[in-house]
């Protein structure tokens, strides 16, 4: 390891483990292409980040000190994105490799635009490669792999702080999350999914900056929520933003109930199907965004049904209201698209449905393109006691001794529709 003067470390290749077989042939061709045409090009942030962790990255991000013009015309296979943060998309078949130039923040360049708050809206001054690390969020993110040398370029300390499985953000915290406060949630999942630790200011910030989430657009909430949840560890990502007093800035009604009256069922319904999720997820299965709002939204939705039911008012319809209403105030917070927030709703009221196990109601049940994803559901709750267990057993049963009804239903039903767990 050599230390150059200011804070660059270097790490050579033979005291680091990342190697080329590792790296996707997609991103070393854009890699190889931009340094044969005079580039600098280097490979950044997670990717890295993973790598040196041991794990398969599930994107390869590259940064250059070309411009996205330059970029943009060396690879016919691509596309400038974004206005924010304009980047060059390359695709290789189903793959994507996103390509940055180098940038450096600066809040009086005509490129850099912050609102009265100082968050950054537009950030598209060019910088070198330095300038590019100090502008990153956390440490383990702001680590660069040289495909010129193969080694290790460290700005800001980041390998030691992945050797510590520490999180830390660069430069003082409550700046970084003013200027983009979607970084309190990136530090819940990273810290969740790298098992990592919050480091003391980064983690002091987060409970003072909190409130700055009521300014983020729904839509980017969102995109965020999902990669929240659906992170593989979904459980862990629970427990902090309930430590963190985040849940309230997402999830505001299950955030009121949990306040007023903690129900444990409840909460280990939430923890069971984040379990599940998990467990999905990690195995690369398919994973409905609906369901993980399904889940979310139950406990007040339940409430909510119950007390309609004592205006004399059947179950169905009430859970039919409770949900409209619930996942109407919830769309001000998250904007969920309707396929995902209608699919939620016929989760709730297909609960109902599931005891009536005679005639042909079971039929018409399992034909419905969200049935697998409400058995789930049902099933789930039977496992810490809101529903008989019975009751999950025979719609176990009845669908294996009646595959026919799944054959068809799988056959007719298009892809984009079919059954989300």
């Amino acid at each position: 390891m050599e230390a150059i003067p200011g804070n660059l470390t270097i790490i050579p290749r033979d005291q680091h483990n990342i190697s080329r077989k590792s790296i996707s042939k997609s991103a070393l061709k854009v890699l190889y292409r931009l340094t044969g045409s005079g580039y600098r090009a280097c490979l950044v942030g997670g990717g890295v980040r993973d790598l040196l962790l041991k794990k398969q990255p599930k994107d390869f991000d590259i940064a250059t000190d070309g411009t996205p013009e330059q970029v943009r015309a060396l690879f016919k296979n691509s596309r400038i994105i974004g206005r924010r943060f304009r980047l060059v998309h390359i695709r290789f078949g189903r793959e994507i490799i996103e390509v940055a130039t180098f940038r450096s923040h600066h809040a009086d360049s005509p490129r850099t635009e912050l609102n009265a708050e100082g968050r950054i809206l537009r950030d598209n001054t060019f910088g070198d490669i330095e300038d590019d690390a100090l502008r990153r969020d956390f440490t383990a993110n702001a680590l660069y792999y040289d495909i010129e040398n193969y080694s290790i370029l460290d700005y800001t300390h980041g390998l030691a702080d992945i050797e510590s499985r520490s999180l830390r953000l660069i430069g003082k915290a409550s700046t970084r999350y003013q200027e983009d406060p979607v970084r309190m949630l990136r530090a819940v999942r990273f810290a969740a999914k790298l098992d990592f630790e919050i480091e003391q200011e980064t983690s002091r910030a987060i409970f003072e900056c909190g409130y700055l989430l009521r300014d983020i657009p729904a839509a980017r909430l969102f995109d965020e929520t999902l990669k929240l949840f659906h992170s593989g560890s979904a459980t862990r990502v629970f427990e902090l933003l309930r430590h963190y007093d985040l849940l309230q800035y997402l999830f505001p009604a299950l955030d009121e109930l949990l306040r007023k009256e903690p129900v444990e069922a409840m909460l280990d319904f939430i923890d069971q199907a984040l379990v599940n999720t998990d467990a999905r997820v990690n195995s690369d299965q398919h994973v409905s965004p609906a369901f993980i709002f399904a889940v979310l939204l139950w406990p007040p939705v339940h409430q909510q049904a119950i007390a309609l039911q004592s205006e004399q008012l059947k179950l169905i319809p009430a859970l039919s209201q409770a949900g409209s209403e619930v996942m109407s105030r919830q769309l001000k917070h998250i904007a969920i698209p309707r396929r995902f927030s209608q699919m939620a709703r016929d989760i709730w009221i297909a609960q109902p449905k599931f005891e009536r196990t005679k005639g042909k109601q079971t039929n018409r049940l399992i034909a419905h393109p969200w049935f697998r994803a409400a058995y789930d559901f049902m099933c789930i709750q039977s496992m810490v006691g809101l529903v008989p267990a019975k009751l999950c057993r025979w719609w176990t049963d009845f669908q294996q001794t009646h595959p026919v009804h799944n054959q068809q239903h799988a056959s007719r039903e298009p892809r984009r529709n079919r059954p989300a767990r």
